[in-house]
C-alpha cells in the first residue's frame, strides 16, 4: 500500500502492485557536497544519496530504488509538469505547474 492524501487532506491508503512496490518517490530537500568532494542528495524523508545526478536540482523528485539504494530517474520541478500537493490548504491536489516564483535571499515558490 501507498499512503497519499486526499482531496480534503486525510490520509488515504492506496493499493500498488508488487513492480511499484520496489520504488519511492522522494521530494529533493538539498543538494549539497560533504567531505572529499562526493556529491549527495537530501530527501524530504532524511535519505541521503551520495553520487547523483548532476542534473538534480532542489525541489526535483527522484525516483529512489528500495532494493538498491540509489535514485534510478528523477523529474524536474519545472512549469508544465504535474505536481502533487503535500501541504497546506491545497493538500492532496494534483495540477500542473504553471510557473515558478523567485523570491531573492529566500526560498522559491
Amino acid at each position: 500500500f501507498r499512503m497519499l492524501y486526499d482531496v480534503k487532506g486525510r490520509f488515504l491508503i492506496h493499493r500498488i502492485k508488487k513492480e511499484e512496490a520496489s520504488y519511492k518517490l522522494c521530494r529533493v530537500k538539498a543538494v549539497k557536497v560533504v567531505a572529499k568532494g562526493i556529491p549527495t542528495i537530501t530527501t524530504h524523508d532524511g535519505r541521503t544519496i551520495r553520487y547523483p545526478d548532476p542534473l538534480i536540482k532542489a525541489n526535483d523528485t527522484v525516483k529512489f530504488d528500495i532494493a538498491s539504494g540509489k535514485a534510478v530517474d528523477f523529474i524536474k520541478f519545472e512549469p508544465g509538469n504535474l505536481a502533487y500537493i503535500t501541504g497546506g490548504q491545497n493538500c492532496g491536489r494534483i495540477g500542473i505547474i504553471t510557473h515558478k516564483e523567485k523570491h531573492p535571499g529566500s526560498f522559491d515558490i
